[in-house]
């Protein structure tokens, strides 16, 4: 038995596998403590104490946010409680069983090369387009860690054109949370399309609004729409011509917009160097388990190569 969870800023989800590969059952959720790692880790012991785990069972964590495989340092800018801390090591020690840390996105792209979208093909890049742009890269069924555990955040470096390509000349540079001026995260997010709506047009909505709009004809959401879509299509155009991905499923809650996600494909396929006769950009089939179906996939290739 694996007990996983799916930790973000506001809620812990929390599941135990069922056996066979990436099965995992959720049993509950509970709201995360964010800035006391006492509190944290006590609401982790309830979690498994409610999942029944014996003293055998080990603990496995999609987290929101990065891990130093060097270091065992966590940086999770939404969660105090554990940022700076080696969770993984100090987790262990205070639940008296392994515990395997791995970023969300990384357990998500798993998850669709090994049971969703992206079964069958031998380079997958999973992205999230949600509250944040993140990214998981898996080669021939096994996650890429990366130098430093960091692979995949294409959301990070400044490679934004504030142009958009030609389409607009209102975009000023944003800077980043990571400190980066022209980084993708703050304009290809579920909030960066509301601030490129915002800036546009001077009218603020929630991106499901501006996506409703669109798919109604507005022209307003429909030049948020192109802006946002060409600066993510420029950027996947580089990552899928770098490492040859045949796959790109998506995760996060813009992946619940299939005709924003096949208007990202549209561009994408138009730009990169190689023919897709099939969609690359597709919506994923673990969009709202991922987290939970990969860190049991992530925990049971662990165990498999020990």
């Amino acid at each position: 038995m694996i007990c996983c969870f799916d930790i973000g800023g506001s809620f812990i989800r929390y599941g135990a596998s069922a056996g066979a590969a990436g099965e995992v059952v959720e049993v509950g959720r509970i709201a995360t403590p964010r800035a006391d790692f006492t509190a944290f880790a006590s609401a982790l012991e309830g979690a498994i104490a409610d999942l029944g785990a014996g003293p055998e069972a080990a603990v496995s964590i999609a987290l929101a946010g990065g891990i130093d495989r060097r270091s065992g340092i966590a940086r999770v800018a939404n969660i105090p409680a554990i940022d700076g801390r080696r969770p993984e090591a100090e987790l262990s020690a205070r639940l008296g069983r392994p515990v395997r840390v791995t970023n969300d996105a990384d357990c998500f792209a798993l998850a669709e090369a090994l049971g969703g979208a992206g079964r069958g093909h031998g380079v997958v890049f999973g992205v999230i387009l949600g509250s944040g742009v993140g990214g998981g890269l898996v080669i021939d069924g096994r996650l890429h860690a990366g130098h430093g555990g960091i692979s995949g955040e294409w959301g990070h470096g400044p490679i934004v054109d504030p142009g958009a390509g030609g389409l607009t000349d209102r975009l000023p540079r944003v800077v980043c949370g990571c400190g980066h001026e022209g980084c993708l995260d703050p304009v290809g997010s579920a909030r960066g399309l509301e601030r490129i709506h915002a800036l546009l047009s001077g009218e603020s909505l929630q991106s499901e609004a501006i996506v409703g709009r669109w798919e109604e004809g507005d022209a307003a959401a429909a030049e948020t729409v192109a802006v946002f879509v060409e600066n993510i299509a420029r950027a996947l155009c580089v990552i899928t011509n770098t490492i040859g991905a045949s796959i790109v499923p998506v995760g996060g809650g813009l992946a619940g917009a299939p005709g924003l996600i096949a208007e990202i494909d549209r561009r994408v396929r138009a730009l990169v160097m190689a023919d897709y006769a099939e969609p690359l950009v597709v919506p994923g089939r673990h969009a709202k388990d991922g987290g939970l179906v990969g860190a049991a996939l992530a925990a049971e290739a662990m165990e498999a190569a020990a």
